[in-house]
Parts: structure tokens; sequence; C-alpha cells
């Protein structure tokens, strides 16, 4: 599997440099090794603040709130649908907001590196159609997948 990874910077709070886009390339590597995807992919990912990623929220899932990430997939693989062979898949866009991620890490007492990959690996989950808001089987399935995926990465704090 080859993975091509688009990045957008929309926010000056945190650096935007080739350390984060390492991190979230690797983070997103992991996901789709783990999850046995062997074909090619691309991912979109956009670095927000929390005004950004509020108004993404409030324009697509009608919550006038900032969130942490948010995912925007190009299949419905629970419907079946899939990508076509051949060609590179598009699996979707990835939406971080630094701001948030920020806040999250100093809240939970990690790292902003980890809860940054933590975030990915989550929406990289959410590309590929893993939904932890449809059932309690549903979102303990996602958590081990994540707890899992981390584990992998090796980024405990």
């Amino acid at each position: 599997m080859r993975l091509k990874t688009y990045y957008t910077n929309s926010q000056d709070k945190f650096p935007f440099d080739i350390s984060l886009r390492n991190l979230v390339r690797r983070s997103v590597s992991a996901a789709l090794t783990y999850e046995n995807v062997a074909y090619d992919c691309e991912v979109s990912v956009t670095f927000t603040d929390n005004e950004g990623i509020r108004a993404l929220n409030r324009a697509y899932r009608n919550k006038d709130s900032a969130t942490d990430v948010l995912s925007f997939p190009m299949y419905d693989f629970r419907a079946g649908d899939a990508p076509e062979e051949g060609f590179p898949a598009e699996l979707g866009d990835i939406v971080i907001s630094l701001e948030r991620a920020g806040e999250q890490a100093k809240e939970l007492g990690h790292s902003f590196k980890r809860e940054v990959s933590f975030l990915t690996v989550h929406s990289v989950l959410h590309l590929l159609g893993y939904d932890h808001e449809l059932s309690d089987e549903d979102e303990a399935d996602m958590i081990k997948r994540q707890k899992d995926i981390m584990k992998i990465l090796m980024i405990d704090r």
C-alpha cells in the first residue's frame, strides 16, 4: 500500500511543520496497516482552530460548537461502497482543530503529539466506516481498535 497525504493549514496557533505532518502520516499509515488496507490510498488533512472547526461542525453536522476532529469519508463502506480497483482510493478528509487538541492534551495530562496522533487514528477509522455513535458495541469496537493502533505507534504520553 502506498499512502499519499495532502495537507492544508488554516490556523496560526501551532507550528505547521514537518514533524506535525510526519506524525499525522505515521498515524494514518498505522491505522490503515492495522485495518489490512492493501490498496493505495489518499487522505486530505486540514489543520484548523476552534473557530474554523466550529463553522464546519455547524455547516455539516448542525452542531454549533467546536469539536476536536471531523471526518468526511468518500465511501460508505457499511453500505458496500468501495474504491475502484486499480486506482488510489481517495478515502476522504480529516479536519483537526489543533487548538482543541492542545486543550485536550492538557486536560488529559498527555502530550500534544499523542492527542494529534489519537485524533488522526480516530478519524481514519471513521473514514473506513467505523462509527462509535451507532451502538455501544460499535463504540467498544472502535475504542479497542484505537487502543491497539496507539500501542503500535508507541506514543504513550
